[in-house]
């Protein structure tokens, strides 16, 4: 892996292609994130690259990371929110480690932007789901229903869980439970559009997670 950025989904609309299709896509507001550290195989027995990302109030950092952020050079700005004034970390709210075939390249306080991945590229998409709750097998899973004509008394219930030989339940077995809130990845997403002045990328389709939820993009992994 050579490319990869940290992003935020601000949510998904619709864009025209140059033949006048119309393409549903994914707004992320990506990066720019701050390289806080570069490991090497000589020194650290791997290659990668650490990264900054999200703007976070100093007050809420904590002494070891926030000399972490100092030593790798991320600013510090103020923030007015009316009549308050606050400082802020320009970056630190996430920290991630991407595995660069090409860490050496880095160097610390370097800036990856939003032009690190071009119009049709393929990318993968990690985020964390939605959260629905307890949910039941149909909703969870995508059972079946049971008949719903006039004296069915299975509509919605979850069916036979075993046989009576075992006289219990095999590990794994589909049933009602919490359902989402699960790390995710989409695989195979086509950059629709590039905006560099404004640090988006949109992608093809739809990318998990909730609004204003962390969205790690890679360069993909399973190209077709």
């Amino acid at each position: 892996m050579k490319k990869a950025i940290l992003a935020r989904k601000v949510g998904m609309t619709q864009i025209f292609d140059e033949n006048g299709v119309l393409i549903p896509v994914t707004v992320l507001l990506a990066g720019p994130c701050v390289v806080t550290q570069v490991k090497t195989e000589e020194n650290d027995g791997y290659n990668s690259v650490q990264v900054a990302y999200g703007q976070i109030r100093t007050k809420l950092v904590n002494k070891a990371k926030s000399g972490y952020l100092a030593k790798a050079g991320v600013e510090k700005t103020v923030v007015e929110n009316g009549d308050k004034k606050r400082e802020v970390f320009a970056a630190g709210r996430f920290i991630r480690e991407f595995k660069f075939e090409n860490a050496s390249e880095y160097a610390v306080k370097n800036e990856i932007k939003a032009d690190i991945f071009a119009a049709g590229d393929k990318v993968d998409a990690t985020a964390i789901s939605k959260g629905k709750g307890f949910q039941g097998a149909i909703k969870r899973h995508g059972q079946s229903r049971g008949p719903m004509s006039h004296g069915s008394k299975h509509k919605r219930k979850t069916g036979s869980i075993g046989a009576a030989g075992p006289h219990h339940v095999f590990k794994g077995h589909l049933m009602p439970g919490r359902a989402g809130g699960l790390r995710v990845t989409v695989q195979n997403l086509e950059v629709a559009k590039i905006d560099v002045e404004n640090n988006l990328i949109l992608v093809k389709g739809s990318v998990p997670g909730a609004k204003n939820s962390l969205v790690v993009v890679r360069q993909s992994v399973k190209v077709h």
